[in-house]
């Protein structure tokens, strides 16, 4: 499905689906990604005296981790979302946080030792633009480094269950998604397109305990993500049928989830 252009950033196209609070964005992805930070943090290498750059830091997931590690001092942030840059000030003022896309990044050459993209790469209008636009702003020998969910046909990304429960309502609806970087090895793909060869690639795995149907579900009628516009043009009484189908596609209460997530890393310069 062909999303609408709501605005325009930095003369770029981004997509509208995270137009949202930051604090819906949190209960809806939040409960998944600040998981993966850490882990995300450790692959690329982050290290006390480095200076990062979290490209697409949404309301600050990443952003939180690696201004533990490192001061807020050392931590630059950026995201197309108005809504998440002015909730990204509130919550860390002393970390420099811009309204920018990947594409066209307002850092000058070399500025980091390392640049990561946390979730980011597959909503990107360009992702070898962002790739390349992200190697462009790291200093030769540091690390340009992304992950993405496994939304792909038989993956475990964290909006798979969701994706199932919609394809047996509405069967056109594949179960899967079709967006760049999140098949198996796809990712490493684009990076190899931006021009990033020293390749290394892992998966991120996080598990989540959801302790009532209701809790996981919930998230889903905010309005956040890709399926926004799918699901608010559902009637109330399709809204419940999907949630029925949905129950079908999880655990009985209290349950884990565990989703997959692949992540590459790559070392800039020759």
């Amino acid at each position: 499905m062909e999303l609408p252009v709501k605005q325009r950033c930095g003369g770029v196209n981004v997509w509208p689906v995270f137009d949202v609070a930051a604090e819906s964005y949190d209960r809806f992805m939040g409960r998944y990604s600040s998981g993966l930070s850490g882990q995300l943090a450790d692959f690329a290498g982050v290290a006390r005296g480095d200076t990062v750059v979290d490209v697409g830091c949404g309301p600050g997931a990443l952003t939180a981790e690696l201004v533990r590690r490192l001061g807020a001092g050392s931590v630059t942030a950026c995201d197309p979302s108005e809504q998440f840059v002015d909730a990204m000030r509130a919550r860390y003022p002393e970390v420099r946080v811009d309204r920018a896309v990947a594409e066209e990044l307002p850092y000058p050459d070399g500025a980091f030792d390392r640049a990561l993209a946390q979730l980011v790469v597959h909503f990107m209008a360009d992702p070898v633009a962002g790739l390349r636009e992200m190697a462009r702003v790291t200093r030769e020998g540091g690390t340009v480094t992304a992950c993405v969910w496994d939304h792909s046909e038989g993956g475990q990304g964290a909006l798979s269950a969701f994706m199932r429960a919609r394809h047996r309502f509405d069967p056109p609806q594949p179960p899967f998604s079709s967006r760049p970087g999140e098949a198996p090895g796809e990712l490493a793909e684009l990076f190899e397109q931006a021009g990033l060869t020293r390749l290394e690639e892992t998966v991120l795995t996080v598990r989540v305990e959801h302790d009532t149907f209701e809790e996981w579900w919930e998230p889903y009628t905010f309005g956040v993500g890709p399926n926004a516009d799918y699901f608010g043009s559902l009637s109330p009484e399709q809204r419940e049928r999907l949630r029925e189908l949905a129950r079908e596609e999880v655990p009985p209460a209290p349950f884990v989830l565990e989703a997959r997530s692949w992540a590459v890393r790559a070392v800039t310069g020759r």
